[in-house]
This record gives C-alpha cells, sequence and structure tokens, in this order.
C-alpha cells in the first residue's frame, strides 16, 4: 500500500468550508477503500494571513506542498485586501505557488453532468470539453514586470517559448489519448486555439503546436481562432474534445466554458506539472457568502477526484484511478437526483449537506 501525503490550502472566504466538506468525502474513502492511504497537511495560506502578517505564503507552507505528492487548494483572496502598487493580493500568491511548483499546464473540465443547470436551449450530444492552458507564460509572464512610464503608458508582454508551447501541447495530446473523444461523433481531437491572423506570438504558438501533433498521428488536430472559439463554444459545445491555449486566452474562455455546464461551482481545475499537481476550484472566495454554510463544494470535491486520477495516472495506482471514478460518480449521481443542491444552482441545501450526501453516495456504491 502507497500512502501519499496532501498538502491542503483551505485560504480564504469559503474556502475554509468547501476544504472541509471536501475532507468529508475524502475521509469517508480512506476508511471505506482498502488501500486508499491518504495523510493530510492543512495550512494557512492567502489573503487573511497576508492581513495579519504580512505575508501569503510562508516558506514553511512552500516547503511542505513542494515536499507533498499533491496540493489541494480552496478559494484565494479577498478583494478589500491588496499590496501596496493597489493589486489583489491572491495573484502574487498564485503565480508564485505555480512557478515554484512548475506546473505547466492547467486543466478545465467543462463536462455537463445528468440534470445540472444549463444555460443551453439544445445541449445537442452533450458537452464534456477540456480547456488546457499553459499556465506559466503568455501574457501571465508579464506579472510582476510590464513597464510604466508615470501616468502616461504602461505596456505589458505576451512571452512565448517553444519548450513551454511543447509542453503544454504534448500533455493535451496525451490527456486526448486517455478520454472518450468529442460528443458529438467519439472523435479524439486536440484543437489549438490562437489569434495566429495576428500576432506573432500566436502564430508560433501554433508553428509549436503543429509540430508536436505530427508525433500523435492516432489523434486528430485543428485549429480555431479564439474569438471564432468564444462563438463554437455556445453554439455547438459537443464538437469540441480538448483545446489548448495560451494563459490569458485559457482563462477567459474556461469560465465561459463553467458558464455553459452550471457555473463556477461545479467548475474544478487541475495544474500539472512534471513533478507536482495543484489542484483547486475555479470559483473566488466568495466574501459575502464565508461563514454561511451555503457555498457550493462540489468544485473542491471535483478538483479533489482529478487530484486522485492524476496520483493514479503518475504512480500506476489502480487504487487511485479506481476512487477517481467513483467520486466523480458519486457527485454525477447526486447532481442527477436533484434533492440536495446549494443555492447556486438552484436548490436550497447546506454545504455540510452536499458533502454528507456525496459521502454517502460513494459508500453506497462501494458496498
Amino acid at each position: 500500500m502507497t500512502s501519499y501525503k496532501i498538502a491542503l490550502l483551505p485560504g480564504d472566504g469559503i474556502g475554509p468550508e468547501c476544504m472541509d466538506a471536501t475532507r468529508i468525502v475524502l475521509d469517508a474513502m480512506v476508511k471505506a477503500i482498502d488501500g486508499l492511504d491518504l495523510t493530510f497537511t492543512s495550512h494557512h495560506a492567502g489573503a487573511q494571513l497576508y492581513r495579519e502578517t504580512g505575508e501569503t505564503l510562508p516558506a514553511a507552507v512552500l516547503e511542505d506542498c513542494l515536499a507533498a505528492d499533491a496540493v489541494l487548494l480552496s478559494a484565494i483572496g479577498l478583494p478589500d485586501v491588496r499590496s501596496p502598487d493597489g493589486t489583489e493580493v491572491q495573484p502574487t500568491m498564485m503565480v508564485g505557488l505555480r512557478r515554484a511548483l512548475k506546473v505547466h499546464s492547467a486543466i478545465r473540465p467543462v463536462k455537463l453532468y445528468p440534470n445540472a443547470p444549463c444555460v443551453l436551449k439544445d445541449t445537442g450530444p452533450g458537452i464534456d470539453f477540456i480547456v488546457i492552458r499553459e499556465n506559466l507564460e503568455g501574457l501571465f509572464a508579464s506579472f510582476g514586470g510590464g513597464s510604466r512610464v508615470a501616468d502616461e503608458v504602461v505596456t505589458d508582454t505576451m512571452v512565448i517559448t517553444r519548450k513551454g508551447t511543447s509542453q503544454v501541447s504534448d500533455f493535451a495530446f496525451r490527456l486526448a489519448q486517455r478520454r472518450n473523444g468529442r460528443p458529438s461523433d467519439g472523435k479524439k481531437m486536440v484543437t489549438c486555439v490562437d489569434k495566429a491572423n495576428v500576432f506573432r506570438s500566436m502564430a508560433f504558438f501554433r508553428d509549436v503546436f503543429m509540430d508536436v501533433a505530427e508525433k500523435y498521428p492516432d489523434i486528430d488536430s485543428n485549429a480555431v481562432y479564439v474569438d471564432a472559439m468564444s462563438l463554437y463554444m455556445v453554439q455547438n459545445p459537443w464538437d469540441f474534445d480538448v483545446l489548448v491555449m495560451e494563459n490569458q486566452f485559457g482563462d477567459i474562455l474556461s469560465d465561459l466554458g463553467a458558464g455553459l455546464v452550471g457555473g463556477l461551482g461545479l467548475g474544478p481545475s487541475a495544474e500539472i506539472g512534471e513533478e507536482h499537481g495543484l489542484f483547486q476550484p475555479s470559483h473566488g472566495t466568495a466574501p459575502q457568502l464565508a461563514g454561511k454554510n451555503v457555498a457550493n463544494p462540489l468544485a473542491t470535491i471535483l478538483s479533489a477526484s482529478m487530484m486522485l486520477d492524476w496520483l493514479g495516472d503518475k504512480h500506476d495506482n489502480k487504487i487511485c484511478l479506481d476512487a477517481a471514478v467513483t467520486l466523480e460518480n458519486a457527485v454525477a449521481k447526486l447532481l442527477e437526483q436533484g434533492e440536495v443542491r446549494t443555492p447556486d444552482i438552484g436548490g436550497s441545501s447546506s454545504t455540510t449537506d452536499v458533502a454528507n450526501s456525496v459521502a454517502k453516495l460513494v459508500l453506497e456504491s462501494l458496498s
């Protein structure tokens, strides 16, 4: 039996409540599944810590994250806690953590579960695609940099490298090999999303993507301009399987995708590198909901499922792989039943109610 150490960062606002809910589910799974051995260390980090101490991510916390087998993070940041330059402290922590862990590929699933709310009148054969954003370069590479001349001129720089683009493209094709293809016809496909008709950086991104695509003749590939993709994702989302793109484009389109399938409360994410994995919900801290026990914990719970899948794939551990499927299926069944759901998706259940119900469904599936 292999034991995996998980570093937990509950964060700010509704973050601790969503993390507590996720622990209810994970603890139940550890007790019920023979061979699933997870140990947890929890750390205070984020905006509230900055308010108290002047730092968001202490060195000792970062060291534990680097030493852990995976990092599970909840929401970070508070709008009224800002750095001296006026920006929120959340980006400083997150960019620093991502760079330290070297997590080059950010994965955001866009999946419509049965009976989950959807803004589209016609859902066709279903919605199940992945947005992958390059996580360390692109426009985000200017974070902490750029230039400003008094109050007259400000610039930020788009950074695209062959190494970074190759890594995220290669990851996208390997992920496509594990998936069932696009819902419309089962075809496995990776789509490069860019603005190659205008920017040299984006033309280079596409060129490198196409170089990588040649190494995967079993997977179809194509390219779509980002403005067109924002249209196609609404008109025919079932025609896509895996989308790969620059950091800022991915940040925007992944939120659009979440809006199609029930909102950010159902939006998990994973950030993957060669050695480390960071898992977190896509939503923010929603401080107006903090302490009310009404936040939707499913994005964090689904992020934990992605964590188990990554651990299983990385370590060739079938117990973790099966546990990931069990957990996601429990969430899908909860949504399909429609009896227990938080206010953001049309219900009146509490955060704790949802966690206990998911845990119960997990245990029922294992019995």
